[in-house]
This record gives structure tokens, C-alpha cells and sequence, in this order.
């Protein structure tokens, strides 16, 4: 008798793995688009992983304690839209024949925010691999935050799919590494070892033994010789959840395109569809009906959609968990609301400082060191590090202990000199929930962090960007180490926020504004040398609007001079040189181009006053970009070389950041 039962279900299982593979067959064909092979040689670990292992809410995706599940290999979307049809997620069978179409629920790679059950945007391969190591980072902060004996409230596990791309790729070589140091038990990786990539048989470009590799990374690493062997599958998860002190690799050989004739093994499976005969063709040796297009028999949906019935039911636990949780910690539970609800708890900025020119000059980075101590002090969400710069990015919370194996409670979070990690662990950390992550850096390198930033953009996450060294005024490390093209490149990504602070006030506001944005990431442009306070805590107060006048000429003013960060006090000493010559200046600080933009047309005008021609943009960095707010009849002073190895004040001189050319470019413009 049990016997048959099992005969039995093993039948559904392998109609429901065909079902999986047809429904991402015939929208592949259908849009003349896509990546069928992956999905049809993962799919008895999909299968397996989303109905036997994962704890998740099909009525519910945002539950809190709900496994999180990464699909890195974003080109196989097919395979996850499939199985949030069949498990009763909302989505339909007409938005799985909809894939890639405009506006549908399935785009062509999977979107956070846009399709129900997609945990985070993925695509660049690798980003998502590093977007689940910051989640098991958040999952394991907030256990030893919260978790109290007999009231584990966070109890869940992160898991991974990705592919011999992802592999390839060095975000996930950086984001293993700082994995299997930190021992992240809770996270799981399923590699897709199918040797196939886009150009043909992996061993053409891929030849390391990825098994050694990730156990030198500190990884609990199995095999799984068959990927359609899914008791082994089963059997490989569960070791895997066993395994509480090193995350876990499960090396699964796989066959793209399973089950297709002619493309089964092949780079032609990879990226393109199969072909209306071979679809045919691959469904017959399937054993399915060859002549139906997205055929979903009544079985597999009862089958598959008991993942409703089992999620609610785990849902329900975990609330009679939390209730009794509140009945006997109940600060704590208040605090886990504020935490996961991303509420800026009562008082949060109520010690930043103020800052004096009594004061005297202080770098805006050693500034943001002492506003970001202040404000963590009051908001317990706010976590992160630095890419091993926090002594010069000031990025260090004093008064908390180090994130670490033995002490996941830690707000410093040692990243370790791997910053594209950093900005793609970042983006996981907030998209966990209960998290607002800041990470450090130098401005020049940036371009490590740039594709991560870019998909946070796009996801419109709220992250902290801190990046010091801001200018050629670096100095010595000379033009490996001056950053000129960063800050037009940075303003270049739809979605983010530039704050380039002229002093310590306004850092401070720029702090106040980085933690009240909750659409989209928020980079902080701070100077390594030090600045003189201008004393203009009124007026910057201000910066919410991107842009404010400094200081004013008695009259209508003759001439408008525009600068950012390290170049506004130079900007106020040429204009009182131009006073003395009976020169009217307006000197307006322009911390951000995104807040001045969505300032009022009438703010604007205020500021840049429309009837006054002669305008010089000042900023140490490219002039690209300027133009918009010179117009054709002003001037830019920017840097269009790569700076040069002298004492900062040096080269600032040398490239034309002093008064004296500020002046003499005034007088140019007014032909005086």
C-alpha cells in the first residue's frame, strides 16, 4: 500500500516538474524571447525547494518570517514565474503568457516590487548571490537582536539558485568570502552546474574547481551528481539546514534544456527559445501533449497550490509566536514593529550636533562621523561599515562591537576591501527588512560599487552611500586616488540622491535628509581636508530644496556663482574680492542636483535668478552636466584631466579652484 502511494506521488511530482518546464517553454516561445534552458534543468530543484523545504506564504509574500528565496540567475525568470503561478502566489496563467510583454507581472528578469514573490531584482549576474548574503546578514542581526529563549521570532533560512555565470562573475567570489566568514549557517546556494554559458561548453573559459573553491571560503559544499534525482535534492537541502555554523553549496549537475531532443546540452538552449517543432518535440519525450500550449493539468495545481494552505497555517504559528513573544517582552516587541516598519523612532535625530565657525575647519567626513554617532545612538536600524576604510571614511559607530560570527548583534559591519560586495550585501540588508544600511568607501571607487548602485536605483531602496575623498584636493595618493568623473557619473543613475555638503552644517542636514528618504539610495559626497564651518545653520536647513542662496550681493546681483561641497567657501572669498572691485556676487551652494530639481519652478527662480545671465559653476570634479544651470552665456570650473600627485591645496591651486580665477573668470563673463 505504501508502495503505491509512493509510485503515486512520484508521478504527480515528475507531472508537476514537466509542467514547470512546458509553462516556461511556451512563454519563452510565445515571446519570441527568453532563457528556456535553465529553467527546464531546474526545475525538479525548484520543484522540490518551493514544496518540501521553503517556509512562505502564498497569501501573504511579505510575511516576516518567511524563507527568502534569490533566483541570482535572473535569465531563467521563467522558472520562478512558474512556480509562483502553480503555488498560488498573484499571478495568473494569462501573466505567464504575457512574459516579457509591456507592463505584464513577468518581465524578462525578475523585479522587485513589480511581480508578487520576487524578493529582489536580478539579472547582472552575481548582484543576487550578494543581495542574499545581506540578507542572511539582516536575518542573523535581527535573530540576536530579537530572539529570546523559547521566542524565536526570526527563524528562517536564505536561499539561493544561481549558475555558472554568477560563478564566473567577482561580486560573488567577494560575497562568499565574507559568507563563509561570518558563518552564515541560514544560507543555502544551489548551483546550477549545467557547464553550458552563452558561448558554448563552460570548459572553453571555466575550468576551477568550484567545490574547492567555496570550502577554502569557509562553505559546507555537497554534490548532487543528477539534478533530477529529487530525493537526493530533498536530501541535500536538508543537510544543508542542518548545517548551523557555515553557509551551505549544493553543487547540482544539471542538464539545460532537459528533455529537449535536439537542444538538450547545447549553448542553443541557452538564450534563445526552442523552436515551435522542438517544443513539440521536447513535450512528447516529456510525456505531455505535445498540441496544448501552457498546459496545467487540474492535479499539478492541487498538488503545488497546497503551498497556500501550508503557508497559512505557518503563518498563523508564527503569529500565536509573536503574541506570546509581546505578552512577555513586550519592549522588545515594540521595537521589532519599529524595526520592520521602517518607523524613525521618536527623537532619532535629537542629538546631532551643531557646529560652529568657533569651531574652527573640520573635514565634512569627520563631521558625518560625529552626525552618524549621534543619530545611531537613537535609531537602532542604522547598520553598516566600510570597504576597511572606516578610520578615514568615519563611518565607525562608536559606541557598538563589530558584526561578527560570535556576536551578530554588532552594528560595525567589517566588509573587508570587497566594494562591490558591500553596495550589493547593502541592498539585501534593507530588502530583509528591519534594516537601514550605510557603507563607506572612497569616491574613486565608486566604480566597483556601480552596478550594485545602479539595480538599488531601480529597486528605489533607501541605502546610505558615505563616499570620502571626494576631489583632486586628495592630494598626494595622486590621480589613481582623485576622483573626477565620479560625482557626473553618480548623478548620471536615474533614482539617486547626490549630496555634496559645503561644511559641517550643512553635513549635518544632509544626514537628516539621507534618513527621511525612503525612495530611492542617498549618496553622501564628503571632503577628506578640512573646511571651514560658514555658519549658515538657517539657511541650511535649507537643503531639502538641493540648492539655497549663501550669500547676497546688496542689490540685484551681476553675477550668480554656483558651487558644491569643498569649493563654496573659495565661491564666498572671490565674492568679496568682487565686492571690493563693485561687483555685485550671489554665492548659492548646491549640496544636490536631484533636490533642486524637485524644488518648485518658483523656488528655482528664486535661487538662480532667471534675468541674470553671468553664472561660473565651481565644483572640483567633470563639468559635465553644468551647462543646465550656466546656460549658454556662463562658465564652468570644473577638472577635465586626471589631477596630478602634489599637497591637495597644490593641485586645487594649480587647477584653478582659488578666488583669484573665480574673479578673473567673472570679469571675463561681464567683459570688464
Amino acid at each position: 500500500m505504501n508502495e503505491g502511494i509512493a509510485e503515486s506521488q512520484a508521478a504527480i511530482d515528475q507531472l508537476c516538474i514537466n509542467t514547470i518546464r512546458t509553462l516556461s517553454m511556451d512563454a519563452i516561445q510565445k515571446a519570441n524571447s527568453g532563457h528556456p534552458g535553465a529553467p527546464m534543468g531546474l526545475a525538479p530543484a525548484g520543484y522540490m525547494l518551493w514544496t518540501r523545504i521553503m517556509k512562505h506564504n502564498p497569501a501573504n509574500p511579505g510575511w516576516l518570517d518567511r524563507d527568502r528565496f534569490v533566483l541570482s540567475a535572473g535569465h531563467a525568470s521563467m522558472l520562478l514565474y512558474s512556480l509562483l503561478y502553480l503555488c498560488g502566489y498573484d499571478l495568473t496563467l494569462d501573466d505567464i503568457k504575457n512574459f516579457r510583454q509591456w507592463q505584464s507581472k513577468t518581465p524578462g528578469h525578475p523585479e522587485f516590487g513589480h511581480t508578487p514573490g520576487v524578493e529582489t531584482t536580478t539579472g547582472p549576474l552575481g548582484q543576487g548571490f550578494a543581495n542574499a548574503v545581506g540578507m542572511a546578514m539582516a536575518e542573523r542581526h535581527l535573530a540576536a537582536r530579537f530572539n529570546r529563549p523559547g521566542h524565536e521570532i526570526v527563524d528562517h533560512y536564505t536561499y539561493i539558485i544561481c549558475g555558472d555565470g554568477d560563478m564566473m562573475e567577482g561580486v560573488v567570489s567577494e560575497a562568499a568570502s565574507l559568507a563563509g566568514h561570518l558563518g552564515l549557517g541560514r544560507l543555502i546556494c544551489i548551483y546550477d552546474d549545467n557547464k553550458i554559458s552563452i558561448e558554448g561548453p563552460t570548459d572553453i573559459t571555466f575550468t576551477e574547481d568550484v567545490a574547492m573553491r567555496f570550502k577554502a571560503y569557509n562553505w559546507h559544499v555537497q554534490n548532487v551528481t543528477d539534478g533530477n534525482d529529487t530525493e537526493a535534492i530533498f536530501k541535500a537541502l536538508e543537510a544543508a539546514k542542518a548545517e548551523t555554523d557555515q553557509p551551505s553549496l549544493v553543487v547540482m549537475r544539471t542538464k539545460i534544456a532537459y528533455g529537449s531532443p535536439n537542444k538538450q546540452d547545447s549553448a542553443d538552449a541557452h538564450g534563445a527559445p526552442l523552436g515551435e517543432e522542438e517544443v513539440c518535440l521536447t513535450k512528447e519525450c516529456l510525456g505531455c501533449p505535445p498540441d496544448i500550449e501552457f498546459c496545467v493539468p487540474e492535479e499539478v495545481l492541487g498538488c503545488i497550490g497546497k503551498c497556500v494552505e501550508t503557508g497559512k497555517a505557518s503563518e498563523e504559528r508564527w503569529m500565536e509566536k509573536f503574541q506570546a513573544y509581546r505578552k512577555t517582552h513586550p519592549d522588545l516587541a515594540a521595537q521589532w514593529v519599529d524595526a520592520t516598519s521602517g518607523y524613525l523612532t521618536k527623537g532619532w535625530d535629537s542629538e546631532i550636533p551643531d557646529f560652529s565657525p568657533a569651531d574652527g575647519p573640520i573635514a565634512t567626513r569627520a563631521a558625518s562621523g560625529k552626525v552618524l554617532n549621534a543619530i545611531a545612538k537613537n535609531l537602532p536600524t542604522l547598520i553598516g561599515g566600510s570597504a576597511d576604510l572606516a578610520p578615514s571614511n568615519k563611518t565607525y559607530l562608536d559606541f557598538s562591537h563589530e558584526f561578527q560570527k560570535d556576536s551578530y548583534d554588532g552594528r560595525n559591519i567589517r566588509f573587508g576591501v570587497r566594494e562591490h560586495a558591500m553596495a550589493a550585501i547593502m541592498s539585501g540588508l534593507f530588502l530583509h527588512n528591519g534594516i537601514r544600511p550605510y557603507g563607506g568607501t572612497f569616491l574613486v571607487f565608486f566604480d566597483y560599487m556601480k552596478p550594485a548602485i545602479r539595480v538599488a536605483c531601480l529597486m528605489k531602496l533607501p541605502v546610505i552611500y558615505v563616499f570620502t575623498h571626494d576631489s583632486i584636493a586628495v592630494g598626494e595618493d595622486g590621480p589613481t586616488h582623485q576622483p573626477v568623473e565620479q560625482l557626473a557619473n553618480l548623478r548620471s543613475i536615474p533614482g539617486i540622491t547626490v549630496i555634496r555638503p559645503a561644511d559641517a552644517t550643512e553635513t549635518a542636514a544632509a544626514w537628516r535628509q539621507a534618513v527621511r528618504t525612503n525612495s530611492g539610495p542617498v549618496a553622501l559626497v564628503l571632503s577628506r581636508q578640512k573646511l571651514p564651518v560658514l555658519g549658515q545653520k538657517e539657511s541650511a536647513d535649507e537643503l531639502s530644496n538641493g540648492a539655497y542662496v549663501l550669500a547676497d550681493s546688496d542689490g540685484k546681483p551681476d553675477i550668480i556663482l554656483i558651487a558644491t561641497g569643498s569649493e563654496v567657501h573659495i565661491a564666498l572669498e572671490a565674492r568679496q574680492q568682487l565686492a571690493q572691485k563693485g561687483i555685485g556676487a550671489r554665492v548659492v551652494s548646491m549640496p544636490s542636483w536631484e533636490l533642486f530639481e524637485k524644488s518648485s519652478q518658483e523656488y528655482r527662480d528664486r535661487v538662480l535668478l532667471p534675468d541674470v545671465a553671468a553664472r561660473i559653476a565651481i565644483e572640483a570634479g567633470l563639468p559635465m552636466g553644468w551647462e543646465r544651470y550656466t546656460g549658454s552665456s556662463g562658465t564652468i570650473i570644473g577638472i577635465t584631466g586626471f589631477g596630478a600627485s602634489a599637497p591637495g591645496n597644490v593641485v586645487m591651486e594649480k587647477s584653478g579652484f582659488t578666488p583669484e580665477n573665480i574673479v578673473q573668470k567673472a570679469l571675463d563673463l561681464l567683459q570688464l
